[in-house]
Order: C-alpha cells, then structure tokens, then sequence
C-alpha cells in the first residue's frame, strides 16, 4: 500500500476520534447544563438545620457553667460535630447544590446552608437531623429615661452610684455592629473597671473602620457574622462593612441605652440637648453584627446568638429577629426561640423585643416564657414648637430646631409651595414637586429664599415616597429661612415625631391647626386673575423646638408596640403565656449614633439619634436585668424576670391606669396586659421583689409537652427531650402571670414563690377576678422563711361566658412592705 494511503488512513481515524471525543465533551456540557439549569431552576434560600447530638455546652449532660469549654475533649468534640454536618451534605446532597454556610456547636447541634427547596427536602429525611426551617430573615425592631426609671436616686445609689452601676456584668448586643468611637462606649484610663468578668472569654476581630483598639476595656469582644448576608445579597461595600463596625446606627443606639457611659453630652446641630446614660453604665459591652444596611438572615443572628453563649454573656439583648411566626410549627419551637431556649438553659438572660406592628392584637413576636418580650412606652418628656402668625396666632407643632432669625422680633415672609412654583421649570407637576418641597428646581428661588415655606403632606408623604430630609435639603439649597411641613384635609392628620432639623422646621400634623394658618395665609395673599400670587404678605416665625418640657402624661403604651394576645401558631390561636412580658421607654428615646447613618439619610453625620421602636425599650430591660445581677449574682434568669414583673407598675405618673394609644391619631384606651404586659418597669423595686417564681429548662419541656395540639414526638424530635412530665395544663408554667386562653367552668393552677428576702414574711392573697370569673386562692396567708417557698392553688371558676379576654390580678401583701402582683388574662367559654 502507497505511503500517501498509509497516511491518508492515519487522518481519517483521526478525524474519527476528534469527532467522537467532540460529541462527547458536547454530551456532558449538555448534561452539566441540565443538572446546573435544575438548580437554577429553584431560587436557593438559606435553611437552619438541627441535629441530633449535644452540642458543647451540654456535653455530657453538665450546665453549661461547669464545663471548661477551651478543654481538649470539649474542643474535639466541636470539631466532631462540625466534621458530621459536612458529612451529612456531603453523603445527602448533590456535589455543588449546597454551600454551607454555619456549624453550630456551642448551645446547639446544626448548621446553615444555602441551597434549593428540594435538597433541603432532602436533608428533612436525612439520618440525624431533627428539623429543617427556612431562614426567615431579620429585622430591627426600631438620655433621659434613666431619671424618669428613678436610677440616680434608687438603683444606682445601691450600687454604689453610677460609677459602679453595672460592674462585673457583661451585656451582649446581637445586632448591627457598634460605633467604637464613640464617647458613650469610650474607657476612661482614670476610672479603671475594677471588676472581674473572668467568665467571659470574647475575642475582638479587627476589619475596616474597627480597629484592634476599638476593644478598649468598656467594648470587651467585638464579632461580625455575614455568611447568610453575603448568600442571599450583593452587598454594597460603602455601608455593608465586614467587620463589627456599625454603619446604621441602630447597634450602637441599643448598647448605649442598655450599657453606654454615664454623661455623656447629646450634641445635635450643635446644640446640647442634655446628657445620656445608659441603665448599666458600667457593664461591659459584647458585640455581635449580625444584620446589614442591606439585608438581615436569620442564620447570621442565630450564628452570633451560638458565639454570644460560647462566650459567656450574662445578657443577651435582641432587638432584632423575625418579624412573623413560623410558617409549620408551633411558635415556640420556631429555629429562633429554641436557639433562645438553649440560651436560657446555659443561664443567660434573653431579652427580646415585642415588634412594633401594634396596635393590632396577637402582633407580637415575642412569644417564648423564656425570653422576656418588651413592649413600648413613652416618657413624660416633650419637645413643643409653634409658629407665631403675623395675626398674633400661635400654632403649637413637632420640631427639633432652633427659631427662626429674630424670633419675637422679626417675622418672615410666609409662603405656600404651590404658590411659589418654578414658572420655566422642567418637572412633572405632581404633588412632590408642587406641594411637598421635595426638589430644588421646582420652586421659584426668588420667592422663597429668606422666607418661611408651607409644605404640605401629600401623596408623597401617605405613599413613604417623599421624606423630611428631601424638604430640609432643598430649604437648604434655596435658602428658606424655615419650613413648615402641614396637615392635609384630603389625607386626615399625621404622626410627627420630633426630628433635629439642620433649618428652622416645625411639623403642624393637626388638619385643624393647618386650616387656622391657611386662612390666615389666603387673607394676606393677592392672586391674579390667572391665579399666580402678586403679593405675599402674610409674616411668621418659627419658635425654639429644643427646649424639652416635662409634663406628658406617661407613661402611654405606644401607637406602634406590638399587641397581645400571645399566639401558638401561624393560624393565630391563642397560647396560654402573657406577651408582652413588660413595658419600658422606647418612644423618642436618645441614644448613640453611627455618622454614616446608611438608612436614614436625614441623621447622617450626626452622633445622636432620638428614635422610637420596641428595639429601645429592649435594652432598657437588659440595663436593668445587668443591675439586678450584679445585686443578686446567683439569681437565675427566670428569678430576675419574675422580680422585674411582679413589681412593675399598672399606674402612670399620675395615679392613673396606664393608658394605651389605639389605631386612630390620638385615641387612647386603658391598657391591658396584652398592651403592657406586668406594667411599667420599675427598677428600684426590682432590686427587693421579697418573692420570685423560678422556672428551668425542665420545666419549659414539661410546658411544651403539656401543649394540646402538640406530639410528644415533636418535642423530642425538636429537643431531644422526652414528655415523662407534663404539665396538668400549659398555665401551670411558673411564670408571673396567668393566661388562660380557654377556661371552661373552671381551672386550678398552681404557683410557687421562692422567699428572697433577709427575713422571714408574712404574705396575704387577694385576687381582683376578671369578669366572668371567680377565684379562689388557697392559703389565704402564709408566712415564709428566707430561702423557703410557698405553693398557691388559684382556682378559676367561669359565672359568664364572655366572647373576648378579660383581666385582673393576684396581689400578694407582705408585712414587710412587698406588694408581688401578678396579671390575669382569662377568656372565659363556657360555665
């Protein structure tokens, strides 16, 4: 055979196998594509996995107080449980469908992975895993209250003043990062901390704009957890900071309530409004970032609340977390409250806020005994403005800004938006243009520069399109010399809350009040036949809006704080545990501020913010639960929530029932527990409750397994527990309240109080019924030793059924001066 064929052979078998191995590459990229398609197909989310075994901080069944947790069996035992949940992925889920995200080892067994719904169907099944949830995500729940709590003259005096109030606690934020420059969290080299918080164990980690040097003494650890934030977002790296520095602001504004320095100047525009401190001002502060400008995953919080325990926080403060129940269990065994659960099991005081979708009843989030929900209320300290007519008129209004020039000498040109419209301007004629002052180039700069300007809340406004700081820049940028931000009739009256003002401002929310100025302004104004103003000359001044006056009625439950009743699932029944647990402050409440301030432009530079939510009132309660432990170091959580409710207050400043602010502006209606729960906190009482009710995690598992539509097979699925103690009824929990969402001709349950107190007492029951009911408590009286407890049989009986929760309370009067209450929440069925 001729060379050339030998040749021309050797190409074509050639050509053979280029082909096939062509069509084959070709095979398995169009395989690839259908597997990675089919992971595509499904939008991954992050999942909370929890796994048989326990976890480090109760291996071999030790409290958590007692294990040596840098231990070499206890360190080879996390790194065993972290090397079986990559196992677990690894033997169950497809290779590249999955990245995961967390192990968790301290409290709890389990991990968080980013995958699709179908894999994680998958790990439902898998060997060793107890319960699968999808991550819900995480919100916030979003100076003076020190005195208005009477600390300086109370608490604080038993401490040993501010200088030692707090010292030895160790408080942890869980939360958007802290701002370590600032002076509410400096250290004072000339006032060294004195106390030993060798239980705790923190770390600082260092990134941008937090420095080694921002764990100073008073910032004792300092984490950051971004995995779940970086899976589900595109984070924006000029505000979502990976490091434990706080670009929002909220973080910061929460240690500095609960734990900031005694006296530090609240500096805003360059005026002072007074002096902050925080309820503990010398407990230590432990940060652990774990929500973002951009996005908040429940994996992240859950991360740092394992972290906060493992370090050894004495209180762990949540003023973030989700915001609606479980979609598939019951609200007590959702991811997050049994993490909570756990926290209380090691001893940790968990303090968590009641949300802020009130006044809506069963709104709250808070739903567990055993973290203490806080609910929201307002101080007696206002902050009145007014602007003074060329009439001689006075309008009172919302503001925190200086008065305009000359104020009681001058007044200034008064001008309404729409009469001062740009006549060659290029913008849409829409009520953010025309009526709200939300852009520059809409007005007329010669009209409205040296003039106080009406703006009116429209459309903009009602949509949460238009915003305060929009008015204040253009003010700025034309030059007015004030701005009023008025009422609409076509959209009834606004809430205003005080806000610092960079210019002269005043918020005037009242429709009525509105009207007396517009009169007042159409008669001073001359308009041609066109209907374009040819003389303007009605006249104002705006007055001081910084000056606080302290005669409010207070406290008042506030508008937005989350309502009871207490619900067990997504189908909102009612459960048999009194939420919200307490009210504190939380309604125009200074506190510390990052400058970057990434969601509210308008408080951007500043170092101080005055805010409203149930994330403010939280931390009060952390404050004071610091101050209680440090008083009572061997108290356990549930003792220190029980003094704080016993002893709270049902009556505001004036002797009268608290009241509670409803759906309309400016209704109010006398309050109930499922507004306020025990009442308003009232430290210095807190400190001496003379009884306290304790409960343990072994109670918590015998009210779980007393739950009617749950199976005894959940709760050791989801606990690892077994039901071998039930209680008789989920009101038999020993709580300091008692809630009975059911009643049926009649109910006993049972309370034990423990004697706290130096001296023996002698205790009287008395019981103020809810309607529809009768209550027999048995003993009458009872005297008790120090150390000793005291069971009570409180029989329910129904004289009426009643289609909605009635109320009342058990006192119980000491010959030592305890008074010890405790609300009643029943809705009686049938006789």
């Amino acid at each position: 055979m001729p060379q050339h064929s030998l040749l021309s052979d050797a190409i074509d078998h050639g050509n053979c196998k280029s082909q096939c191995l062509t069509a084959f590459l070709l095979f398995i990229a169009v395989l690839a594509s259908v597997l990675l398609t089919g992971f595509a197909a499904e939008d991954r989310a992050i999942y909370l996995v929890l796994m048989e075994g326990e976890s480090v901080a109760f291996h071999g069944g030790s409290p958590a107080s007692h294990l040596n947790l840098n231990s070499e069996v206890l360190k080879a035992h996390a790194m065993q449980l972290e090397d079986s949940h990559d196992q677990l992925l690894q033997s169950n889920l497809e290779t590249g469908s999955y990245s995961k995200l967390y192990s968790f080892k301290h409290i709890a067994n389990g991990f968080a992975v980013h995958t699709t719904p179908s894999q994680a169907e998958k790990l439902k099944y898998s060997p060793g895993v107890k319960m699968v949830e999808r991550d819900r995500g995480a919100k916030l729940m979003t100076t003076y209250t020190p005195r208005f709590l009477e600390l300086p003259e109370g608490v604080w005096t038993q401490e040993g003043g501010q200088r030692n109030a707090g010292e030895g606690i160790v408080i942890g934020f869980v939360d958007t990062g802290i701002n370590p420059a600032h002076l509410s969290f400096s250290y004072n080299p000339l006032r060294p901390f004195t106390s030993n918080i060798s239980h705790f164990s923190g770390a600082c980690e260092t990134g941008p704009l937090f420095p080694a040097t921002s764990c100073n003494g008073k910032i004792v650890s300092a984490k950051f957890f971004s995995a779940g934030a970086r899976a589900v977002a595109t984070l924006n790296a000029s505000v979502d900071i990976l490091s434990p520095f706080d670009a929002d602001g909220h973080g910061s504004h929460v240690a500095s309530v609960a734990a900031g320095n005694a006296g530090v100047p609240v500096v805003v525009n360059g005026f002072c409004y007074g002096q902050a401190s925080g309820m503990a001002p010398r407990a230590r502060i432990a940060v652990y970032k774990a929500v973002y400008p951009t996005v908040g995953t429940l994996a992240d919080v859950i991360s740092a609340m394992d972290q906060a325990i493992r370090d050894g926080v004495d209180v762990l403060t949540l003023s973030v977390g989700p915001d609606e129940p479980p979609e598939d269990r019951v609200t007590f065994l959702s991811m997050f409250d049994v993490f909570m659960l756990y926290a209380r099991r090691a001893g940790v005081f968990v303090v968590q806020a009641a949300g802020n979708r009130g006044p809506d009843p069963s709104s709250v989030v808070s739903y567990s005994p055993w973290a203490v929900g806080v609910a929201s209320s307002g101080t007696d300290r206002i902050y009145p403005s007014s602007i003074a007519l060329g009439n001689g008129e006075r309008i009172e209004g919302v503001g925190l800004s200086g008065p305009t020039f000359g104020y009681r000498l001058l007044q200034h040109r008064l001008v309404l938006a729409k009469d001062a419209i740009n006549p060659i301007g290029s913008f849409p004629r829409t009520p953010p243009y025309v009526e709200e002052c939300q852009t520059p180039q809409a007005l007329d700069a010669r009209l409205v520069i040296g003039s106080i300007v009406i703006c009116t809340f429209s459309e903009g406004f009602y949509n949460g399109t238009s915003t305060l700081n929009a008015i204040i820049n253009t003010a700025r940028a034309l030059g007015f010399m004030g701005f009023v931000l008025v009422a609409n009739p076509a959209y009834g009256d606004f809430i205003a809350e005080p806000v610092p003002f960079a210019v002269s401002g005043i918020l005037v929310p009242n429709v009525t009040n509105f009207q007396v100025i517009l009169q007042y302004y159409e008669q001073q104004t001359f308009k041609d036949a066109r209907g374009f103003p040819t003389r303007l000359a009605a006249r104002a001044s705006i007055g001081e809006g910084r000056a606080a006056s302290f005669r409010g009625q207070a406290p008042i439950v506030s508008r937005f704080s989350s309502r009871g009743p207490n619900i067990i699932d997504r189908a909102r029944k009612p459960a048999d545990v009194l939420k919200p647990d307490i009210l504190a402050p939380g309604h125009q409440i200074w506190g510390a501020w990052s400058p970057i301030s990434a969601l509210e432009p308008s408080l951007a530079g500043h170092s101080f913010a005055l805010l409203s939510g149930t994330s403010m009132a939280t931390p009060h309660i952390a404050g004071i639960a610091a101050l209680i432990k440090q008083y009572n170091p061997s108290w356990n959580p549930s003792m220190i929530a029980s003094a704080i409710s016993t002893t709270a207050a049902k009556y505001d400043k004036n002797g009268e029932l608290i009241m509670a602010e409803g759906s309309d502006i400016g209704s109010q209606y006398p309050s109930t527990p499922f507004d306020s729960g025990a009442g308003l906190v009232s430290p210095s009482n807190a400190m001496d409750p003379g009884l306290v009710l304790s409960s343990g995690y072994e109670d918590y598992i015998s009210f779980l397994c007393s739950l009617h539509d749950t199976n005894p097979g959940t709760i050791k699925t989801v606990t690892g527990e077994l039901c071998n103690k039930p209680l008789d009824h989920p009101a038999n929990l020993n709580l300091p309240s008692v809630t009975l969402s059911a009643l049926n001709g009649s109910e006993i349950v049972r309370r034990v109080f423990m004697n706290v107190g130096s001296k023996p007492e002698t205790y009287s029951s008395s019981a103020l019924p809810p309607n529809g009911t009768t209550i027999d408590i048995s003993p009458p009286s009872f005297t008790i030793a120090p150390q000793g407890t005291q069971e009570l049989v409180i029989q329910f009986n129904v004289t009426q059924a009643m289609n909605q929760f009635t109320f009342g309370e058990l006192i119980l009067t000491g010959s030592l001066n305890h008074i010890v209450r405790l609300p009643l929440s029943v809705l009686p069925v049938s006789i």
